[in-house]
């Protein structure tokens, strides 16, 4: 890893915990908002050290770019958690009967950025 590449994630932790530390839920209740908080902070430990032997530089890239996209999305919806994708179970094969394992590529190839870790973790 590059001396930039890691200040650029040693960055983003950061952004995250100061996230965390100013969250505030969206029903403003205070409970929800501990529980938030402190999924964010434990979602980012976990994700991060899950990844901190990656080497290869286009990963460390697609990472790093998962990271922003989930940052942005969990401020813009005021939601923690990251926002399921709603496709239909076939909804991706043609009618001609494509096989489940090539259904099944298509929609890990049409999963957002922002949800290519969350299967992994959780």
């Amino acid at each position: 890893m590059t001396a930039v590449t890691r200040q650029e994630v040693l960055g983003l932790y950061r952004k995250i915990f100061r996230i965390a530390k100013k969250w505030q839920s969206a029903s403003r209740q205070i409970e929800e908002t501990i529980k938030e908080k402190e999924y964010i902070k434990s979602e980012a430990k976990t994700l991060f050290r899950k990844n901190k032997n990656v080497t290869d530089p286009k990963l460390i890239k697609q990472c790093i770019e998962e990271c922003e996209a989930r940052i942005e999305i969990g401020l813009h919806y005021n939601i923690p958690y990251p926002r399921p994708i709603h496709l239909p179970p076939m909804g991706l094969a043609h009618k001609q009967g494509r096989t489940l394992r090539h259904q099944e590529k298509l929609r890990k190839i049409s999963k957002p950025i922002y949800l290519k870790s969350h299967d992994e973790v959780s």
